[in-house]
C-alpha cells in the first residue's frame, strides 16, 4: 500500500523554493509517520499539521514505503507503530536507525510487555508510549524529543526503572524542590497529563507548565520521562517513606 501523504521538501527541494519558504521549512521539524490503521494515520498527520515549527513530510501505512522514502525525506521525527504488515517496526526502526542515524523514533502502540519495550529501545527508538494516551500526552511526547529527552509513558517508565535500576541516582544538591513540585512529579510519575494534574490540584495549566520547567531545571533533565524516572528511582531506595 503506498503512501497517504507524501510532503516532497527534502534538502534539495527546500533550496530550489523561494527563499523565504525555504528559509521557514529548513527550520521547522520534520516528521513523518508509521502507522497501517488509516484512521490512526491520519489522526497523527492533522495533530503533526497542528504543531508550530513542524511539518509532516509523509505518512506511510507499511514499513517497506517508509524505507523507501525516509531517506530521501530526511525527517528529524518519526512516529512509529509497532504491529505493522510484514517488517515490524521494530524492526523498521532498527533499519531507519542504520540509514538515517540522527533520526529520533517515537513507537507510538498497544503493547506494555516488557520484550516489546525492550526491543524498541534496543533497536533504537528515542521514546515509547501508548496508544491510549491522550492528543496532549502525544503533542507533549513530540516536544520532548524536539528538545532532545526521551519520552515514555509513566507505566513505561516504570517498568525501565525497575528493570535496569541498581543503584538509584540520587536528586541533585541543589534540587531544593517545593512541596508542590514534589506533588507535581508524584503525579507525573503516576502518568497524569497536564489537564488532569491542573484538575487534582486546582492549578491552571499555564501554572502547571511553569512549575514543570523549574522542576526540569532543578533535576537537570530534558523533559517530563526523565523527572518522573528519576523521581521514581528515589521512592525505590532503601528507606524511603514512599
Amino acid at each position: 500500500m503506498s503512501s497517504v501523504s507524501e510532503l516532497p521538501v527534502p534538502s534539495q527541494t527546500i533550496r530550489s523554493l523561494n527563499p523565504e519558504v525555504a528559509g521557514i521549512l529548513s527550520k521547522m521539524n520534520r516528521i513523518a509517520i508509521v502507522e497501517d490503521k488509516t484512521v490512526i494515520r491520519a489522526g497523527f498527520e492533522k495533530l503533526v499539521g497542528e504543531l508550530d515549527g513542524c511539518v509532516c513530510v509523509g505518512a506511510f501505512a507499511t514499513a517497506e514505503e517508509a524505507l523507501r522514502s525516509l531517506p530521501a525525506l530526511q525527517p528529524d521525527i518519526v512516529i512509529m507503530d509497532i504491529h505493522l504488515p510484514n517488517i515490524s517496526g521494530i524492526e523498521c526502526t532498527a533499519q531507519l536507525k542504520a540509514l538515517l542515524p540522527g533520526v529520533r523514533i517515537l513507537m507510538v502502540t498497544v503493547y506494555e510487555d516488557e520484550a516489546k519495550i525492550f526491543s524498541a529501545l534496543k533497536a533504537g527508538a528515542s521514546g515509547y508510549i501508548l496508544k491510549r494516551s491522550g492528543p496532549e500526552e502525544i503533542v507533549e511526547a513530540i516536544e520532548e524529543l524536539r528538545r532532545g529527552g526521551a519520552p515514555m509513558t509513566s507505566a513505561i517508565a516504570r517498568r525501565v526503572v525497575e528493570s535496569f535500576l541498581v543503584k538509584p541516582a540520587g536528586l541533585p544538591a541543589d534540587a531544593d524542590l517545593s512541596r508542590r513540585e514534589l506533588e507535581i512529579l508524584e503525579c507525573l510519575s503516576r502518568g497524569d497529563s497536564n489537564k488532569k494534574i491542573a484538575q487534582q490540584l486546582s492549578l491552571s495549566s499555564d501554572t502547571v507548565r511553569w512549575h514543570l520547567q523549574r522542576i526540569y531545571d532543578k533535576l537537570h533533565v530534558q523533559g517530563r520521562t526523565e523527572a518522573a524516572v528519576k523521581f521514581l528511582s528515589i521512592q525505590r531506595k532503601p528507606g524511603s517513606t514512599k
